[in-house]
């Protein structure tokens, strides 16, 4: 079974580690773009191009699945993909996870990027399923640029202003980027700060697109495997290794961890 991953960068390290977590056996096949990176200021039908080579790349390993493991992609290029790829290669989004944020009435913050941050994709979202929430869309500018470069002062700062505008009595934080994922106990940290300590749930999507990637090749979660499945990366079409920055990251590590002898 092999499963492929797309984004602009690093972003794709926390639904890639959550499928090896799910499936060890499961050879991963990630493609990033490096030469165009980042995509968020990029308009919707150059972002899409991009997208259309890094999955195209990620194709042609012939993957059982492609997890689209970028919100900003998935909200401007997953048609796109689909289009090109299905019904040959199952093609997974990434949502925010919104709805089941939203589930219990309570005052919902949602950290995305400038581009997703107010975007009739998102405004949607929060129509068709967060109707009876309180919902504040918070900007994060400079974060997963921040996370990418794995620079932990420049996260340090973008979190911060990013809590400065989460309310105090926010029940859900959503994060709305894959990249943010990397940094849940920094985000984490900072909105107890905000709160002072009132509970609060945290949404992230990875595992559920790592879930619904196995739902799509149909085959159930297996944790306890061993760890076989190995490891290719795409920089822009081309073989590479993980981003040096990848390392800076428990999932990064996790990934970068070589393949073991089934019978070991």
């Amino acid at each position: 079974m092999k499963i492929a991953l797309m984004d602009s960068g690093i972003g794709l390290l926390a639904a890639a580690a959550a499928t090896r977590r799910l499936r060890p056996d499961a050879d991963l096949v990630l493609s990033c773009d490096p030469d165009g990176m980042p995509w968020g200021p990029r308009t919707p039908a150059d972002l899409t191009e991009r997208a259309r080579a890094v999955a195209r790349a990620a194709a042609a390993h012939r993957p059982d699945a492609l997890i689209v493991a970028c919100n900003t992609a998935s909200v401007h290029s997953l048609d796109t993909l689909r289009g090109e790829l299905e019904p040959a290669i199952p093609v997974i989004g990434t949502v925010p996870a919104i709805k089941p944020a939203a589930a219990a009435g309570g005052r919902v913050a949602i950290w995305a990027t400038p581009a997703t941050t107010g975007s009739p994709y998102q405004r949607g979202l929060i129509r068709d399923f967060a109707a009876g929430a309180a919902v504040t869309e918070v900007p994060c500018p400079g974060l997963a640029d921040a996370v990418e470069a794995a620079d932990e002062a420049a996260v340090v700062r973008a979190v911060t202003a990013a809590a400065a505008l989460t309310p105090p009595d926010v029940t859900d934080v959503v994060l709305g980027c894959t990249h943010y994922e990397l940094v849940e106990e920094l985000i984490r940290a900072a909105v107890d700060a905000r709160t002072g300590g009132t509970p609060f749930a945290f949404h992230g999507s990875a595992e559920a697109v790592a879930l619904q990637a196995l739902r799509r090749v149909g085959v159930e979660p297996r944790p306890g495997l061993p760890r076989t499945g190995g490891l290719t990366v795409m920089l822009s079409g081309r073989p590479g290794d993980l981003p040096r920055a990848a390392y800076g990251y428990a999932e990064g590590r996790l990934l970068a961890e070589p393949a073991r002898n089934a019978s070991v």
